[in-house]
């Protein structure tokens, strides 16, 4: 993978290169922002460059050119030096003293990241075959990387450690994985890849140089979804705005049976019920929203939040500030009076909350039944 497959991002892959050009490359650095902006396929061809050197002419590390065979195990990213570390659930087939660790799902990660690299932590946990679990990096994962760390580069040049949501490490995970950035082996660059930062320790933070990668510019997804998709320009334009900088939402778009349409059904569902104070209907909304695994809650949510800012905004009769599909658009039009001054703030909050008790394994039932009787309150204001 190179940068020029990257969608967007021109600011990030010129600073990547210019740590290259210069060989001023970090021993530790930090993709962050949102999903959806191309943190992944950032981080693989940053990966794929460095791994290339030890084979250029003007290499740090000698030899000639960029060979044939090389080229072709980066193309299919499976490159010897190349490690990648992902969030992983327990198998039902695995014993039970057993920590799930990258390798067991080597096959399913590289088909998903050979498919494209622009791939959601839901898909990722589908292609694992998990249920209503939550994926998370084990400290035997870390164990398992330090051992193929300590081990000498097999092509000569540098070794790469790629991690993706490193904020899903657990505890003794975590304490590991900052002993190696402490004392990092030889000629090893590790590569964080992050979409809340905020959760990982401050001293893990602070032993990375930070990336901060921003929402894909709106021309460069229209000019990616008209070169990649084939859609007309018009057609482009209308998606581009709508995704906001993320080509997930972009993606999501173009399916008309995507998963934002079930969330906005469950939306307008809650808000209608609670404004008329259906307390049998809010308990069965509460049970149906319990059924879905808790990544796909806590998504939820997030679309929720979404909607909550987008339905205040559109009070200031202001189009350019509004980011609505047209069925968004059309709830909004009679709804978003009912999100003023009053009840923004809490309700906000609200599913904030939810959102970090969900992920602590908080109760569904009770966390969405909870939601459903405060929103009948905050609706009234």
């Amino acid at each position: 993978m190179k940068f020029e497959d990257v969608i967007g991002q021109k600011g990030v892959k010129s600073r990547l290169r210019q740590m290259l050009d210069e060989d001023r490359v970090p021993h530790a650095m930090l993709l962050c922002g949102e999903a959806g902006s191309g943190l992944l396929p950032l981080g693989v061809a940053m990966a794929c460059e460095l791994l290339r050197i030890g084979h250029q002419e003007d290499s740090l590390f000698g030899g000639g050119g960029t060979d044939a065979n090389t080229e072709a195990m980066l193309d299919r990213l499976e490159h010897p030096d190349l490690h990648f570390t992902f969030p992983t659930v327990k198998a039902a087939g695995m014993g039970s003293e057993h920590q799930p660790v990258s390798d067991d799902y080597a096959r399913e990660w590289h088909e998903t990241l050979m498919q494209s690299p622009y791939f959601t932590t839901d898909q990722w946990m589908t292609a694992m075959g998990a249920a209503n679990q939550q994926a998370i990096i084990t400290g035997a994962e870390s164990d398992e990387l330090s051992r193929k760390l300590s081990l000498k580069s097999s092509q000569g040049g540098y070794k790469v450690s790629l991690i993706w949501l490193p904020e899903r490490m657990n505890q003794t995970s975590a304490n590991k994985l900052l002993k190696l950035l402490e004392e990092p082996p030889r000629q090893t660059v590790f590569i964080l890849i992050s979409e809340a930062p905020e959760q990982l320790l401050e001293t893990i933070r602070s032993r990375t140089q930070r990336i901060n990668v921003p929402p894909i510019a709106t021309e460069d997804i229209e000019e990616a979804l008209v070169s990649r998709r084939g859609l007309l320009e018009e057609d482009a334009h209308r998606v581009a705005r709508v995704a906001n900088g993320s080509w997930f939402r972009a993606l999501a778009a173009l399916d008309a049976d995507n998963e934002n349409r079930q969330f906005l059904d469950m939306f307008m569902m809650l808000m209608r019920l609670a404004y008329t104070r259906k307390i049998k209907e809010l308990k069965q909304w509460s049970e149906t929203v319990a059924g879905f695994g808790r990544e796909k809650q806590r998504r939820m949510l997030v679309y929720f939040m979404g909607q909550v800012r987008e339905n205040f905004m559109y009070n200031f009769h202001e189009p350019e500030l509004n980011y609505f599909t047209k069925e968004e658009e059309d709830f909004a039009r009679n709804f978003a009076k009912y999100i003023n001054e009053e009840n923004v703030v809490e309700i906000e909050e609200l599913f904030e909350r939810a959102y970090r008790d969900i992920g602590q394994n908080a109760s569904a039932k009770i966390e969405f039944f909870d939601i459903s009787l405060q929103m009948i309150l905050l609706l009234r204001r």
